[in-house]
């Protein structure tokens, strides 16, 4: 249930993001900083998002549901209802920021956010939007041009962006997964450890076509790894009795202990996940979206990290047992030298950096 809309602390910020958990993550890295802090902390994402699924139960935060239309780039009947849905998203984001009185919203992008922005401009309260892939999304294009500023995870992504709003500021890392415990995972899994741990992470999109190939080599793959399968809503397969085999649909407050736990990931290439292995030094090997099923970002994400030796690439349409498995295998064999090329990575001070800017940019 929506709780109220009235704002009692002295100084509020308004986040928005959502349709995806990748819009999600990094507003879950920068809520509980400021909740420490005491600001009053307000939330705005769609009735049945997976947003509200992972904020609405966030102590200290109050969300909010708006209409939403989606931003789609292909002909559907849906394109003659959305307009009016993003209207009428604006016209209760309009009506929520009059109320909570925010100082500042943050962005984290997708189609729920842009009613949310626009409506911060109609009310002259400044807006960041934090844009994680490396060139991007149509959510943020459109939002953009109502925001003070635009930070990205890539430095190739300011291209693409006006200038005087860009800024390139890297990845914001949630602090929790530093803290994982491989003892609570293994209690959890009922691993053991006499082999290594392989977690096979899908996305809360897209997941189908990785499942199909980890299950039917799921034989050949548990003589020499214990997996973790997290495969997405909907997704479990009950049939599936593998002695070192596990699949979990969605993983929130365990994902850091099975995380410690891994020794090497395979994923799609959402910027925010593969950001998180890249901090934690988590060898990965990258199965991006194809074009068929997305706007080409994750192809640009894995090729990124592949050329800078954080991760390994196999291309979707190339996808078959064969291929995985010896991909697997190499990934396993090369995986200190990906480690060796991480820890030039530093995740850590991006984060505060954000937090100074918000504080900046906030409306006095």
């Amino acid at each position: 249930m929506q709780k109220g809309w009235e704002s009692v602390g002295k100084q509020t910020i308004l986040f928005t993001g959502g349709g995806t958990a990748g819009h999600v993550v990094v507003n879950l890295a920068l809520i509980p900083e400021f909740l420490k802090e005491g600001y009053d902390v307000h939330y705005v994402g769609s009735y049945e998002g997976i947003e509200r699924e992972l904020i609405e139960g966030l102590s200290g935060v109050t969300y909010h549901a708006i209409s939403t239309g989606k931003l789609r780039r292909y002909l559907s009947k849906e394109n003659i209802k959305d307009p009016f849905k993003v209207m009428k998203g604006v016209y209760q984001s309009n009506r929520l920021i009059k109320k909570v009185k925010p100082s500042i919203v943050f962005s984290k992008g997708g189609f729920v956010s842009v009613p949310v922005v626009i409506a911060s401009k109609f009310q002259k309260v400044p807006a960041i939007i934090h844009e994680s892939d490396l060139t991007p999304g149509l959510a943020n294009k459109i939002a953009s041009k109502f925001a003070r500023f635009v930070l990205t995870n890539f430095p190739e992504t300011v291209k693409y962006l006006p200038e005087e709003k860009a800024k390139y500021v890297g990845a914001i890392i949630r602090e929790e997964l530093f803290q994982g415990s491989r003892e609570r995972a293994y209690e959890l899994t009922g691993f053991t450890q006499a082999k290594p741990v392989l977690m096979v992470m899908g996305g809360s999109v897209g997941s189908v076509k990785m499942n199909e190939a980890i299950r039917g080599e799921l034989k050949t793959l548990t003589e020499k790894f214990q997996i973790i399968h997290l495969c997405g809503k909907g997704n479990i397969d009950s049939s599936i009795h593998q002695e070192g085999y596990v699949q979990y649909e969605y993983v929130t407050d365990g994902l850091k202990d099975l995380l410690a736990m891994s020794d090497i990931v395979i994923s799609r290439a959402g910027a925010n996940s593969i950001f998180e292995f890249l901090a934690l030094r988590k060898p990965m090997l990258l199965i991006p979206l194809s074009l068929q099923a997305s706007r080409g970002d994750q192809l640009l994400n894995a090729e990124s990290f592949e050329k800078q030796g954080f991760a390994a690439v196999l291309q979707e349409e190339n996808l078959d047992g064969e291929r995985l498995v010896n991909h697997v295998n190499e990934l396993y064999h090369d995986r200190f030298s990906y480690k060796d090329e991480m820890a030039k990575f530093e995740p850590r001070k991006t984060k505060d950096d954000v937090i100074q800017l918000i504080k900046e940019t906030m409306k006095k």
